[in-house]
């Protein structure tokens, strides 16, 4: 059953649209990858996605019990972001804000929730140390487990090995796809088409043409001609 559905949603900004006539939708369980190049409005419908910026027209919607702020949601990192003078537990914990609201502490339950992650992550060890000290795939995974806190259903990772040494890339594509297969939805931006190919089960790509279908489709596709046949990985 559809978590997520797109109808004819057109995106943009200062009434100017970015991506035309986007049509989609994203099944419990699904592993979604969102592939463009840059400019072409992944980060706008990321935002949109995330009720942070309002379509210019067209309906988003959720269901099978997926509420809009149920989605876990792992950004882009800035350097002032890995710089962050806080310990793991702290930003781990930080994601079940949507959950306390205007309480002005953690419950027991939410505490071992934000444990639960942790250990989940593969990172207890680091529980006491200070996020600015960790490696970028160590932060990756801090994050991650933050991103958890918020959801149980679905979660949108926004570029989530971007920066990080190839051993920690892969890494951090194993764990999500463990995810996956705990029953996770994945909704995943990327540049990185041989690993779309390889994960995701449906691929959306935001060019011209769009296209959005199984993964095998999108090989065939015109929309992917210049991307795999022109070798354009990190486009």
């Amino acid at each position: 059953m559809a978590q997520l559905i797109c109808k004819d949603v057109t995106l943009g900004y200062d009434g100017k649209p970015v991506i035309e006539g986007l049509n989609f939708s994203v099944e419990s369980g699904d592993y979604l990858c969102i592939l463009g190049e840059n400019g072409s409005g992944k980060s706008t419908l990321v935002k949109t996605l995330l009720h942070l910026h309002p379509a210019m027209s067209g309906t988003i919607e959720t269901g099978d019990g997926l509420s809009p702020n149920e989605i876990g949601y792992l950004p882009q990192q800035t350097l002032v972001q890995r710089d962050f003078p806080a310990s793991v537990t702290e930003i781990v914990r930080s994601g079940l804000l949507g959950r306390s609201g205007m309480r002005p502490f953690y419950t027991k339950e939410e505490k071992a929730l934000a444990d639960e992650n942790i250990e989940r992550l593969g990172i207890s060890h680091l529980k006491k140390r200070c996020y600015r000290e960790l490696s970028g795939g160590q932060q990756q995974r801090v994050l991650l487990a933050r991103a958890l806190c918020a959801t149980r259903k679905m979660l949108l990772l926004d570029e989530p090995v971007a920066g990080l040494d190839p051993r920690a890339m892969q890494e951090m594509y194993e764990l999500v796809a463990q995810l996956n297969r705990d029953g996770i939805t994945i909704i995943m931006v990327s540049h990185d088409v041989s690993a779309a190919l390889s994960y995701a089960r449906h691929v959306l790509f935001i060019g011209d043409p769009l296209f959005w279908g199984m993964t095998e489709q999108f090989e065939q596709s015109s929309a992917a001609g210049h991307f795999i046949k022109g070798g354009m990985k990190d486009a």
